[in-house]
């Protein structure tokens, strides 16, 4: 009888990105390892290697694929007329639902910065983001301005520096980001 795990899978590659978001989610980014995750999708070492072929081709493809829901979250947010307060609240909610992605986006020294379908994303990503406050009389500020503000309260509600079990963080970042972007 061999322990020897079979290659084939439906699909790989999707199972071990899920598998990724898993471990992530439990251990963070670091508690990532590509013999770990194909255990968990119940396949050979050599299948993730086959598809991602390092751990920082894996992180790779997740965070290109987390700019790329952010980008959906985002466009989707402007197609519905949402304003600078209504993409603020869809960036903090993708950061709160997809926080294994929103972990590993930001986070350029675990993957190939430079792929082509990374930065794709990640401009389209930052293009819906600067699109909210291009009317501002300079929006390349407003616009850091902007990220730099959501970002800094999704990432300390994802610490735990700010989560509270009787607060909605989509609807606190609305409150106090209206209060500064509406005057």
């Amino acid at each position: 009888m061999t322990t020897e795990r079979p290659y084939h899978h439906g699909d790989l590659r999707r199972a071990v990105l899920d598998a990724a978001v898993e471990a992530i989610t439990e251990h963070g980014p670091a508690g990532v390892g590509l013999r770990d995750l194909a255990r968990r999708v119940g396949v050979s070492h050599a299948g993730p290697v086959h598809h991602f072929k390092d751990k920082a081709g894996l992180l790779t493809a997740l965070a290109a694929e987390g700019f790329t829901l952010l980008a959906d979250a985002l466009d989707a947010t402007v197609a519905a007329g949402g304003d600078i307060i209504e993409l603020g609240a869809a960036y903090v909610r993708f950061a709160v639902e997809h926080r294994a992605h929103f972990e590993v986006m930001f986070r350029p020294d675990l993957y190939h910065a430079d792929d082509p379908a990374l930065v794709e994303a990640r401009d389209r990503a930052g293009a819906a983001l600067a699109g909210g406050v291009a009317d501002r009389p300079d929006p390349e500020l407003a616009s850091v301005a902007a990220w730099s503000l959501v970002h800094g309260f999704a990432t300390l509600w994802n610490t735990g520096a700010l989560s509270r079990a009787d607060r909605d963080p989509v609807a606190m970042v609305r409150a106090f980001a209206g209060s500064m972007f509406l005057t």
